[in-house]
């Protein structure tokens, strides 16, 4: 048996990182180490904001951040996007380790350790099967309500930090509850620290660029220094902290922080740990790889590029994958960071490899600087970034759009805000598939008629239009299958209850690009009916495709009418000389 041929395009698909590397040059490495200075100075404070809102120590989320991006860098399609540790994966690393009752840090950090590896082999197993198009069953709208409502959950937890108190919880009402009760505790100097922080780094987002330019600075190096604010809140709470002594005031620091190269590790191969973590690990999958594809898919819009989604699966699990095997915990692509790394002037995913040696120097050198590190400064950090991601008007446009999407982006919002993330997601998918299923079991189904003067059918209710009373045509606006063929049969059978002497029954099949074998059965069933009536059924433009599926059946032999080209020669065959009706629209 000879084994199939591995040509260079099929090695290309799977190693993109081949096809940019011919055309890399000084300007272009220029370019990437530019970026990659931009977004490692954003990348530290925000990895060790993240591992701290996962429950992992701070070091968990460099190391995140160092090998997964130059895998990504070799498997990865978007020439921007930025892979590492963010907000709502590392709340959802939170939720699902959390839920295992560990007691030991280096149990729970042994968990999201095998988290990142078992999400990594699913992302890759999709990839490898070209299953990207699963994501698409998460509509954006849910998606948007799940992102806001987490985003307000991330804000929430991390306000314990800002005020210096114990708080638990992973849903809403638990962590103010919690927050409730223990806001007499409350340390001033940490709520002074946290607030001031937090005023800060909103300033810098906002002012600090204007400002700098306005005294001449170029708009490079402004941008560089804005974007250097978090580092900035870092060090003067840092030294603030060393110089006056802080800690022993009750502000909780970072602590030692290990220094030195990621170690290798590896995920735990305990079945049951597995089968606790695998549905946990489906789901930061799926959302993973929805805000990452959506952010890469964004940006390469803006430069006429193109991502390969299926490929994207690959490389975001070799990312994971990377992350599980030096002491990281999950990652995907992150909107802010890859924006940034986009408007810096990353010009391929070297860029990303960049930072990651960035990331190292800064594991290798600076994690000494960081013992005295308020957690409410990376408190403070986190809230700034994860507002931004808050977006309520997503409730307004929905229910001015579509009443169906808002009771699913509201009732999304609710479970997550209500009962926590997992619950959350789990009932975005649901609500997802449930709308697909609900909007397509009814479609739009419309009587047409022929526009005087013209060729061209449209809606009797919505046109003047002409139409015969010997005969009906039914405009078909989706594909037929076994969630509404039943509810076809219904339409035919209500319309045809008339005093109209009706004689043919057209269905215009233009929208209708698959019809399953329930539908077929439905079809065969209308034929019988109207025949019994003696009325004769037809189809009009029938797309290729699915005259090929109906030819290998007995329908066709069966179908006491014809199927014609196009609707009007449906039109003028059926109804010929006779007389016609001209309906005004609305009628």
């Amino acid at each position: 048996m000879t084994p199939p041929k591995i040509t260079l395009t099929a090695i290309k698909r799977y190693l993109p990182i081949l096809e940019w590397s011919k055309t890399y040059d000084r300007e272009t490495l220029t370019s990437d180490t530019v970026a990659a200075v931009i977004v490692t100075i954003m990348l530290i404070p925000q990895s060790l904001a993240y591992a701290l809102l996962a429950g992992l120590p701070p070091e968990m989320g460099l190391y995140a951040s160092i090998l997964p991006l130059v895998a990504y860098a070799v498997f990865g399609t978007s020439r921007a996007l930025a892979v590492g540790p963010v907000a709502v994966v590392s709340l959802m690393t939170a939720a699902a380790v959390g839920n295992l009752g560990l007691s030991s840090p280096a149990e729970y950090a042994a968990a999201a350790i095998t988290l990142a590896f078992i999400s990594g082999l699913i992302l890759t197993v999709m990839g490898v099967f070209r299953l990207g198009f699963l994501a698409n069953f998460l509509s954006h709208p849910v998606i948007a309500g799940f992102i806001t409502a987490s985003g307000v959950l991330i804000a929430t937890s991390q306000m314990k930090h800002i005020f210096g108190i114990g708080a638990h919880g992973h849903a809403l009402p638990e962590l103010v509850g919690s927050l409730l009760e223990n806001q007499h505790l409350t340390n001033p100097i940490t709520l002074f620290i946290g607030l001031t922080t937090v005023a800060f780094l909103f300033w810098v987002r906002k002012g600090l660029k204007p400002l700098l330019l306005s005294t001449g600075m170029k708009p490079r190096v402004a941008d560089i220094l804005a974007k250097a604010g978090p580092v900035g809140a870092v060090a003067a709470t840092t030294l603030a902290t060393w110089a006056f002594g802080l800690h022993e005031k009750g502000v909780a620091i970072v602590g030692e922080v290990p220094m030195g190269l990621p170690p290798l590790t590896l995920p735990s191969l305990n079945p049951d740990l597995w089968g606790q973590l695998f549905v946990s690990a489906l789901l930061i999958s799926i959302i993973g790889f929805v805000e990452s594809v959506s952010v890469a898919q964004t940006l390469a819009a803006k430069k006429r590029q193109r991502i390969v989604p299926d490929q994207e699966l690959v490389g975001l699990g070799a990312s994971n994958i990377a992350a599980s095997i030096t002491g990281g915990y999950p990652v995907t692509g992150g909107f802010a960071r890859s924006v940034v790394n986009f408007d810096a002037g990353a010009e391929t995913p070297a860029a990303g490899a960049f930072t990651a040696i960035g990331i190292l120097l800064a594991a290798l050198l600076l994690t000494p600087l960081l013992y005295f590190l308020p957690k409410a400064t990376l408190a403070a950090t986190i809230i700034v970034a994860v507002l931004s991601l808050v977006d309520f008007s997503i409730l307004t446009r929905t229910w001015g759009y579509s009443k169906i999407d808002f009771a699913a982006v509201a009732a999304t919002i609710f479970l997550t805000l209500g009962f926590g993330v997992e619950m959350g997601v789990s009932a975005g998918v649901v609500l997802s598939i449930g709308l697909f299923l609900y909007k397509t079991s009814r479609p739009h189904v419309a009587e047409v008629g022929l526009v005087p003067g013209t060729q061209h059918f449209r809606n009797i209710r919505r046109h003047r239009v002409e139409t015969h009373p010997e005969m009906v045509t039914l405009r078909i606006d989706e594909s037929l299958y076994f969630a509404n063929a039943r509810f076809l049969e219904d339409y035919i059978y209500n319309r045809i209850a008339c005093d109209e002497p009706i004689k043919h029954v057209v269905l215009m099949c233009s929208a209708v690009n698959e019809i399953d074998m329930s539908a077929l059965e439905s079809l065969e069933a209308i034929n019988h009916r109207l025949s019994d009536l003696g009325i004769t059924l037809h189809m009009s433009e029938v797309k290729g495709p699915v005259m090929d599926r109906l030819k290998r059946s007995h329908f066709l032999d069966e179908l006491t009418g014809q199927v014609f080209l196009s609707q009007y020669d449906a039109y003028r065959t059926l109804t010929g000389p006779r007389p016609v009706d001209t309906r005004e629209a609305g009628e």
